[in-house]
């Protein structure tokens, strides 16, 4: 799992903003905002956004969920084909 690589003041944030989004974008830091030394929020690049975004949309789909506990109890229970079997390679 990732963590947030550095915790700024809202203050620094309005002053240095251009150079904390290059941060996130360039260097892919996840960056976390405080006001009063309360964390208020993140700084993620787009790619990280939409692979949240992706996930949360498989998590809240209750037929991708269950064929994915159904996959889980037959690997399990040793009921699975190798890559090898399926395709052959």
């Amino acid at each position: 799992m990732r963590e947030v690589q550095e915790v700024i003041p809202i203050t620094q944030a309005k002053r240095d903003f251009l150079d904390i989004m290059r941060k996130v974008e360039e260097m892919d830091e996840t960056i976390a905002i405080t006001k009063n030394g309360v964390p208020v929020g993140i700084l993620i690049n787009i790619e990280r956004f939409e692979g949240l975004m992706e996930t949360i949309d498989i998590l809240s789909d209750k037929e991708t969920m269950k064929a994915l506990e159904r996959a889980k109890k037959q690997q399990k229970a040793g009921k699975f084909y190798t890559h090898e079997e399926v395709w052959g390679e």
